[in-house]
């Protein structure tokens, strides 16, 4: 019992005590955020049209994890992907992104997890950038033409040879009609009955 109590329980007591302190510290850290955002938020504003190329280009060169976060913080992924968010705060605080230097003295102190407060803050600040490049882009997207292909049929060889078929019967019939109304106009009529010649009967002379 007095070995625990010596040895066992103070270190235990240490690692708690130490996780304790990291939390309370963290706390105060984002009570001090809270209180600046205000000011965070107006330098933004002043500042949108220098940062938005260069936070453009650390986003597109970010990974797909970070994107993703960048979108819907949440965090889970802040706890899960906690170095690569790390980078990124690193990215933004080189740019003087508002805010952003003193997320990131937290963030490496204490972990994203415990300031997911600020860190969630800057990334909304972020994706407004995001947001606005995907509409520009969807707008100047040209609409892609929808051309039909015309159907041309061309005429095939049985269609030509059955037109011409018909060609030809209709002429074969114009001239069978023809021929029956010439046979029929030259045709000899029925023989008349022959005419029976009655010889002149002579007068006698008179005396």
């Amino acid at each position: 019992m007095g070995y625990w109590k010596t040895k066992v329980l103070p270190k235990i007591q240490k690692v708690f005590g130490k996780d304790v302190a990291k939390k309370a510290e963290a706390v105060e850290a984002c009570k001090s955020f809270d209180e600046s955002k205000d000011e965070v938020s107006k330098e933004f504003e002043d500042k949108k049209g220098e940062l938005q190329p260069k936070v453009l280009e650390i986003y597109e060169a970010s990974s797909v994890e970070i994107k993703a976060l960048v979108k819907d913080p949440k965090e889970s992924g802040l706890k899960k992907h906690s170095a690569k968010v790390q980078t990124f705060l690193d990215d933004l605080a080189k740019i003087e992104f508002p805010g952003s230097k003193p997320v990131c003295d937290a963030s490496s102190k204490f972990g994203p997890v415990l300031v997911s407060g600020p860190v969630t803050f800057i990334f909304e600040k972020v994706s407004t950038f995001i947001v606005v490049e995907e509409k520009t882009r969807e707008v100047e997207a040209p609409l892609a033409p929808t051309t039909e292909p015309e159907t041309t049929a061309a005429p095939t060889t049985e269609g030509t040879i059955e037109t011409t078929g018909r060609e030809v019967v209709v002429e074969e019939d114009k001239s069978k009609d023809e021929t029956v109304v010439e046979a029929e106009t030259t045709a000899p009529s029925k023989e008349d009955p022959p005419k029976v010649e009655v010889p002149a009967v002579e007068e006698p002379p008179k005396a």
